[in-house]
């Protein structure tokens, strides 16, 4: 494999036509210069210069590796300049999973503008992925971050930091009787049409808020199902039944004629955290972590 070193030496000569004058251009001596070109010629088995006395002068061969050679030199200054753009958490990839939750709070895409503006060369692979599968896809390292709705077991490999941590809320119809009243029983939910997200794989919040309900005295009879949360919340304005989201969602991101109120008894709440490798050593992955706790 060629040595750039010498392709550098050959450029110099070239341009020069002089073994002296390209020695000191580059700070070294006329004697390796020589040696190193001599060294090209046979490596390559191809005369570049013919010598003379006073000058050296191209081949056609010689012409022709000239442009080749400034131009894969101009790749390696490319290279590393990039190289250099990786080392300081300016250029590269990352690959980033999600769960829902971390949309309707609001955590993705402030962490995302705030990384563009720091990082905007930076390519961005964002997948909405369950919690098992981000662990699994970290430790194989085909994810570089991760928001995901618990953290990861202390001997997993992985680190992680709680981004959110909020409660359940209910929501209901602004119409609904319910929405006089400041502190609503169980019993009073019993027997009231309910509107859930369906039932997916790998679900962390419908199986908790049926055990919560169970554990309050009474079941709740889903009648709707919907394929996200706010879904639900716009059946919920329709008046078609009651639902729980959590707390960010109901802030942000309600329809009109939605009322929400807290249901200390059900005791649920909904948390993100961000998980990495805990060997991670990326700038990236440093910047990126506090593009998100800075929010």
């Amino acid at each position: 494999m060629l040595d750039l070193r010498q392709l550098r030496y050959f450029i110099a000569v070239a341009e020069t036509e002089n073994v002296g004058q390209a020695a000191e251009l580059l700070h070294i001596s006329q004697s390796p210069l020589s040696r190193q070109i001599q060294q090209l010629e046979d490596q390559l088995g191809v005369l570049l210069f013919e010598r003379s006395k006073k000058r050296l002068r191209l081949t056609q061969e010689g012409r022709d590796l000239l442009g080749e050679a400034r131009a894969l030199m101009a790749n390696a200054l490319r290279v590393e300049a990039f190289g250099r753009r990786l080392g300081s958490g300016t250029a590269g990839r990352l690959a980033i999973g999600y769960v829902e939750a971390a949309i309707h709070a609001n955590i993705l895409s402030p962490a995302l503008r705030r990384f563009r503006r720091a990082s905007p060369a930076v390519a961005l692979s964002l997948q909405a992925l369950g919690t098992m599968g981000q662990f699994e896809r970290l430790r194989q390292r085909t994810l570089d971050l991760g928001f995901t709705y618990r953290a990861p077991e202390p001997t997993s490999g992985l680190s992680s930091a709680v981004v959110i941590d909020e409660p359940l809320l209910l929501a209901m119809p602004k119409d609904d009787p319910l929405c006089k009243l400041k502190n609503i029983q169980p019993a009073q939910l019993d027997q009231r049409p309910w509107i859930s997200v369906a039932l997916q794989p790998v679900d962390t919040i419908r199986p908790a808020l049926l055990a919560g309900c169970q554990r309050a005295g009474f079941t709740p009879d889903i009648v709707y199902e919907t394929s996200d949360p706010l879904s639900s919340l716009h059946l919920v304005s329709a008046g078609l039944g009651l639902a729980v989201v959590q707390a960010s969602l109901g802030k942000a991101n309600a329809p009109p004629d939605v009322v929400f109120r807290e249901l200390p008894w059900l005791d649920l709440r909904v948390s993100v955290h961000l998980v990495w490798r805990a060997d991670e050593q990326r700038p990236l992955v440093a910047q990126f972590h506090k593009a998100v706790l800075d929010i």
